[in-house]
């Protein structure tokens, strides 16, 4: 397994960190464009709960973040501008544009990282990401989630699963490099079609991959749907299996960005094992021998 720390000290001579900020955009299935609500699963802060906001510019918002991590870091760290909120390519070419310039242009930043999805990659929006990758790494993330269009519907996804290999193709074709986003134990799954997923998206050529649990949200509809005991969530060791299953999937070469991910405790209702970041990581470390 390769593990994002070693592909980035590999590639920049260093550890990375990134800087999480936050756009003023939102998603075609929030605005009801293609849908309303969103993907069920996310909260109104657009799964950015961690992003610096109101900052009067994407250089203020690179700077505070850096400082949260600052004294962790260390002098000779290096960082990523992550735009991750929402989907950071729902706009006008014009303006990510200027914030992808701002961003690359801050001393601090090495790579630029934009979390977006597959159907929100327009002509101009891949000229845009072209010309940025040509000056600095770009690294492109893109919410699968499920290769399953049945599950798509049921977490309000909404678009079409071909749709992610048509991005991955278009985004390997400019320079820039594709990091997948998949999610186990979503509503009605079967362990078969959570590794399914993987395999699609290494078949379709991703670069790199995120793997989180499902978790609960206040404020989501899928709260509700657990609330009402329509949906439950994967256990930590039936968690770990899972993944452990699916990394014997991974092509040489796939990097690792994540194993698992964490809400913010004030919203999390469950699985709750996801709120004790370091009791995971400590089981994570055990169980995978990093």
């Amino acid at each position: 397994m390769i593990t994002a720390n070693q592909y980035y000290k590999d590639r920049f001579g260093h550890k990375m960190y990134k800087a999480s900020i936050s756009l003023n955009v939102t998603c075609p299935n929030r605005d009801g464009t293609k849908g309303t609500g969103g993907c069920i699963f996310c909260s109104a802060g657009g799964s950015g709960e961690f992003a610096v906001r109101e900052a009067p510019c994407v250089t203020v918002q690179i700077d505070r973040a850096i400082a949260r991590v600052a004294n962790k870091a260390g002098h000779n760290a290096g960082y990523i501008a992550y735009f991750q909120s929402n989907t950071n390519t729902y706009c006008e070419p014009a303006y990510l544009r200027n914030v992808l310039k701002e961003a690359s242009m801050h001393p601090k930043v090495e790579a630029l990282s934009v979390a977006t999805r597959p159907d929100c990659l327009s002509d101009g929006i891949i000229e845009v990401l072209a010309d940025c990758a040509r000056g600095i790494p770009l690294f492109v993330e893109l919410g699968l989630q499920t290769s399953s269009d049945r599950t798509a519907s049921v977490i309000n996804r909404c678009y079409a699963t071909s749709i992610y290999g048509e991005a991955v193709e278009r985004l390997h074709s400019i320079g820039a490099n594709v990091i997948t986003h998949v999610i186990f134990g979503l509503p009605g799954e079967t362990e078969e079609q959570m590794l399914s997923t993987v395999s699609y998206a290494c078949d379709c050529g991703t670069d790199g991959i995120k793997f989180t649990c499902l978790y609960v949200l206040e404020g989501t509809e899928l709260a509700k749907l657990w609330k009402a005991g329509s949906v439950a969530v994967l256990e930590r060791e039936e968690y770990f299996e899972i993944v452990a299953k699916a990394l014997a999937l991974l092509p040489p070469g796939v990097v690792v960005h994540r194993l698992t991910g964490d809400g913010p405790k004030s919203l999390l209702l469950a699985p709750l094992w996801t709120a004790n970041k370091r009791e995971v990581v400590n089981y994570i470390n055990r169980r995978f021998r990093l």
